[in-house]
């Protein structure tokens, strides 16, 4: 399958909510620009979609610049030029290792709940569907059979793995898988670490302690932080991203569960207002169900413009 399929696929949900009120609403645009009547219709369907008030009237106010639209498909299209624009605004972030860089370590952090172990195994299927050798790192010693299911998706993936028991340092335990990487010569090492929540200060902390410990182990690692959100919450993961992009830096978003939530539009919010660039998003169950990130593709998807 490919991306925009992915893509189309894991947005029906915020489809069958929106767009049928977007096409509905352009139908009925009067002449070949946009009328009041049609910008209230379209902007009740933009903000149920969770895009939010900032992003609504910056795309209604690049559509009424618009002119010599023919009927609805067209309308639909040149919303999602719009859509694009304003994904392109958080930056390309191609989820490739720097030059020269092996093995390239990814910390991968994130609240509770958001599906961050089931992304960390999408994440090592992808490299290892790219020729790459993965070590996934089970720091996550807090929480009950973490490290058990992270096991789960190594297998799946066909990576390796560095765990150790619960209630562990996790510093240590992130240290150590490093440290692993580095003398088997693996290509790409991806770091679980525990669920906080965003508001806990003492846990970000130990956050930054993991980091710290990373970069002892092997200079200038983690050469990528990765924030795992869950697109079912909409603009709630606003606030999650700046306080970790607060806290301890982030360099891309991933993002999961797109395919269960009416909600997909925050996506657009989230890179407008934070300047995030998306990195991979998740939908699906299985190990294959993620892409990379387009911003054109998410664009024509959010809206249906094929």
């Amino acid at each position: 399958m490919g991306l925009w399929d992915r893509l189309t696929q894991g947005l029906k949900k915020t489809q069958e909510q929106v767009t049928g009120r977007i096409q509905q609403a352009f139908e009925q645009v009067v002449g070949e620009k946009l009328d009041e009547d049609t910008e209230e219709r379209l902007e009740e369907a933009l903000l149920e979609s969770d895009l939010g008030p900032q992003v609504t009237d910056q795309l209604l106010e690049a559509l009424r610049k618009r002119r010599g639209m023919k009927d609805a498909g067209e309308w639909r299209s040149a919303l999602a030029e719009e859509l694009e624009k304003v994904l392109q605004g958080g930056g390309a972030f191609p989820l490739e290792p720097p030059p020269s860089t092996r093995p390239w370590v990814v910390l991968v952090v994130g609240v509770n709940g958001v599906g961050k172990t089931t992304m960390i195994g999408k994440l090592a299927a992808r490299e290892k569907s790219k020729g790459r050798s993965v070590l996934m790192v089970a720091a996550d010693t807090f929480r009950a059979a973490a490290a058990d299911q992270l096991e789960v998706w190594a297998g799946r993936a066909g990576a390796d793995l560095v765990r150790t028991k619960e209630g562990a340092d996790p510093a240590a335990v992130a240290f150590d898988g490093v440290s692993a990487a580095v003398s088997r010569g693996i290509d790409t090492v991806i770091v679980d670490t525990a669920g906080r929540l965003h508001t806990k200060s003492n846990l970000m902390e130990e956050l930054a302690k993991i980091r710290r410990v990373i970069a002892r182990a092997l200079p200038g690692a983690p050469h990528t932080t990765l924030l795992a959100l869950d697109a079912t919450l909409g603009q709630n993961t606003l606030q999650q991203a700046r306080q970790f992009q607060a806290e301890i830096g982030v360099d891309a978003v991933v993002l999961n569960k797109l395919d269960g939530t009416a909600r997909g539009g925050a996506v657009v919010a989230l890179v407008s207002d934070l300047k995030l660039p998306i990195a991979l998003v998740g939908v699906g169950e299985g190990i294959a169900d993620w892409s990379d990130f387009d911003a054109r593709e998410f664009g024509r998807a959010l809206v249906s413009a094929g």
